[in-house]
């Protein structure tokens, strides 16, 4: 187990880590080694899991959603479908543990971040990375910012699939929790290192492999 250091977390505004030119180089071509060998290795299932989703409901097997990158540029992120088909056709709602909205496969699908993987697709665009604040829609943003102003400090980088917040703190269900597990992530921004990114890797492989991705 890797040792924690979330005791020295900080909600207060401060410059973000930074990255040397060469470290910021080596970051984005080992986003896109990444993402390519996983995806390659990873296309079978895209087959199985295609088939699944589409036997247990109908609508698209893959899922378009806006989301804020970085720059508080938006930009449109892909998952696996794990949803009913229309599951929101009103105002933006969180998905919570164990809600009827979500699907039998598509249970699964979030117990193993499964559903994550188009993502990948989205670090070729360049518009994430693998490790980075986890992007989220303006319509929680606006709400979040209200009280807790420095999320705007997330916008300086490129969201990612995984993030400190998401292996520390995991999903939240409502704004309350997304500001508690904005501490974690301004913790990321100002200690960011590849060193750091790996380690958010390795706690990622960690969560993955006990099913703890909810």
């Amino acid at each position: 187990m890797i040792p924690d250091n979330s005791s020295t977390i900080s909600t207060k505004s401060g410059n973000s880590g930074y990255l040397s030119p060469l470290q910021s180089c080596i970051k984005i071509m080992m986003d896109y080694l990444i993402s390519m060998v996983f995806l390659l290795i990873m296309s079978p299932v895209f087959l199985i899991i295609s088939v699944l989703i589409k036997m247990t409901g109908k609508g698209p097997v893959i899922y378009s959603q806006d989301r804020i990158g970085k720059g508080g540029k938006p930009f449109s992120i892909y998952k696996f479908r794990s949803m009913v088909y229309n599951a929101e056709s009103g105002e933006p709602m969180l998905s919570a543990t164990n809600e009827e909205r979500v699907t039998k496969i598509g249970r699964f699908l979030r117990k193993y971040r499964i559903d994550e993987i188009p993502n990948f697709f989205n670090v070729l665009k360049g518009e994430m990375s693998v490790v980075g604040p986890r992007p989220e829609r303006r319509y929680f943003i606006d709400q979040i910012v209200k009280r807790a102003p420095e999320y705007n400090e997330l916008h300086e980088v490129r969201p990612g699939i995984t993030s400190w917040g998401q292996v520390r703190f995991g999903y939240a269900s409502n704004v309350d929790e997304m500001i508690r597990r904005l501490e974690y992530d301004l913790h990321y921004m100002k200690h960011r290192s590849l060193w750091f990114d790996l380690k958010i890797i390795i706690y990622t492989i960690e969560i993955i492999f006990k099913g703890k991705g909810i």
